[in-house]
């Protein structure tokens, strides 16, 4: 082994201060299995037939089983988390405050999916330590259809009073 010492590298921690409105990133993809959606099934106890009955599926307008929407919101916060921006904010973030969804269209079993994130508003809050970040993730399949969109609030940390005129990116 070699003398020279081996350093950890903490990503940089990111606070509400750091971001900037209309700022995009886009996840990595993942595919949807046949496995998920059995999965989610058990797990949520949902075994709406449109998610795991063939026969019953087929004759509906989707014309085959379709995965249950809020795996599909699952995956998409799972694949956000993983972004570096989402990495470096994990330490700061407060809560979620609020989450909107909506599916424009279904998630078929065997989509590969991504998630496009853009921050659309930045509101300070009373407290002068925190700020409420607005977030829009759309999930976006191989056909690049949009079958999910949904708006995140969160309340993120802000870069403490004595170190703000040094923020950003």
């Amino acid at each position: 082994m070699s003398d020279a010492a081996v350093h950890d590298v903490a990503p940089r921690l990111v606070y509400f201060d750091d971001l900037t409105e209309g700022e995009r990133h886009r996840t990595a993809t993942r595919s949807v299995t046949e496995a998920d959606v059995v999965n989610f099934a058990g797990l949520s106890g949902d075994y709406n037939r449109l998610h795991v009955d063939i026969e019953f599926a087929a004759a509906t307008p989707f014309g085959e089983r379709v995965a249950h929407g809020l795996l599909v919101l699952s995956i998409a916060s799972g694949l956000c988390t993983r972004l570096p921006v989402s990495e470096a904010m994990q330490q700061n973030i407060l809560g979620l405050l609020d989450l909107q969804c909506r599916w424009p269209a279904p998630t078929r079993i065997g989509d590969t999916v991504h998630v496009v994130l853009t921050v659309t508003d930045l509101t300070p809050t009373r407290s002068p330590g925190r700020g409420v970040v607005t977030m829009r993730r759309d999930v976006v399949n191989q056909r690049d259809e949009t079958v999910m969109e949904s708006t995140w609030k969160l309340l993120v940390r802000r870069r403490p009073a004595d170190d703000r005129n040094g923020a950003g990116r």
